[in-house]
């Protein structure tokens, strides 16, 4: 017997799909199951969320909203590299535990129009914005976050790609590694005179200094990215900075 519709018949039909997916696997979402374990009709299912594939993007957003829900709720601790440590592997695990959801949610498609996926990126920015305002980021904020999402992501893409027992899970603890060396001080890659933390470093307190207007503010932004954009660039071997 359907129970009759209310605010929360959509949430009990994700929910319903979501539980035969952890139990059972993508190919186990079919409507009449998930009608069966929500107690609706299938017409109820087509008229929330057009068709099967409708029904899926809700599945996937409700559970990608949970992990992020979860993993804001933590909170910061002490030392912010630890905190991007932590934060890399659970991204890497929750990949590999859900490979239909993380293709899903990371297709370009997908990803542009969903608000779970922009609150992770979100948490990661956070991360990101602690190390810059410790002194420990060498390169610009949004570069270390695009860096760190694309190695995070490919990281899970290769080993998905692999069979289970194949995958060499210390890939994703090196590839940390190398990315870290590369926006992070105090790592073989970036001595501990880096230019670049200053300037970074002196960017996340801009926007506080007093006695500037707002487009001074704005002009001494523009400089400091241009310094460091100049600073990354590839120089060739023998070249003097003029």
């Amino acid at each position: 017997m359907e129970l009759a519709e209310g605010a929360d018949t959509r949430s009990r039909i994700v929910s319903a799909a979501a539980e035969i997916l952890r139990e059972q696997g993508a190919r186990a979402v079919t409507t009449r199951a998930v009608a069966q374990a929500a107690r609706v009709q299938a017409p109820t299912i087509y008229r929330l969320f057009s068709d099967k594939d409708g029904l899926i993007d809700a599945v996937a957003e409700h559970v990608m909203a949970t992990y992020v829900s979860a993993k804001s709720s933590a909170g910061p601790g002490s030392d912010p590299v630890a905190d991007l440590r932590a934060g890399w592997q659970a991204q890497i695990d929750f990949g590999l535990a859900n490979p239909w959801l993380y293709e899903l949610m990371t297709s370009p498609a997908r990803a542009e129009r969903s608000p779970a996926t922009a609150a992770g990126i979100d948490v990661l920015r956070a991360k990101v914005h602690r190390l810059a305002t410790a002194g420990l980021l060498r390169v610009d904020e949004p570069r270390a976050v695009a860096m760190i999402h694309a190695a995070g992501s490919g990281t899970v893409r290769t080993l998905l790609g692999l069979p289970a027992e194949q995958r060499d899970l210390g890939l994703a603890d090196q590839m940390f590694d190398a990315v870290a060396a590369n926006i992070l001080t105090g790592t073989p890659a970036a001595p501990a005179s880096d230019v670049g933390a200053v300037v970074v470093t002196f960017a996340t307190a801009l926007p506080g200094l007093p006695g500037l207007t707002g487009a001074e503010r704005a002009l001494m932004a523009e400089w400091l990215t241009r310094s460091l954009t100049r600073l990354h660039e590839p120089t060739e071997p023998g070249t003097v900075e003029a």
